[in-house]
């Protein structure tokens, strides 16, 4: 997955920047077709703000945020909230499979 990170009006430590990437990459558990991510620190007055936009193939792009007094908090709940939605998206388009037939009951009595 490509993730592309860019700093408005601050300066993010690099170990901010490694583990945002690693964080990233772990949403591919969530739903195999996201295919990049766009990241966007910034400092509002004395709030740190992380936004994120998760391009998925074939799919609307996922779109979060998060804010705290540091950016690994800000990004821990951009992540949280990233996982929440791909869950979702994933558990939504599950439901609508036709079970299987091997269940009891199921098959052409």
């Amino acid at each position: 997955m490509r993730v592309q990170i860019a700093a408005r009006h601050c300066d993010v430590p690099a170990t901010v920047l490694s583990r945002t990437e690693e964080q990233l990459q772990k949403l591919s558990r969530y739903d195999p077709r996201v295919s990049g991510a766009e990241v966007v620190f910034e400092v509002e007055k004395h709030l740190k703000k992380v936004e994120a936009v998760v391009k998925v193939d074939r799919e609307e792009p996922v779109v979060a945020g998060g804010e705290g007094v540091e950016f690994r908090e800000a990004l821990d709940q951009m992540v949280d909230r990233l996982a929440k939605i791909l869950r979702r998206r994933r558990s939504q388009k599950k439901d609508h499979y036709r079970p299987p037939t091997s269940e009891p009951g199921l098959a052409g009595e």
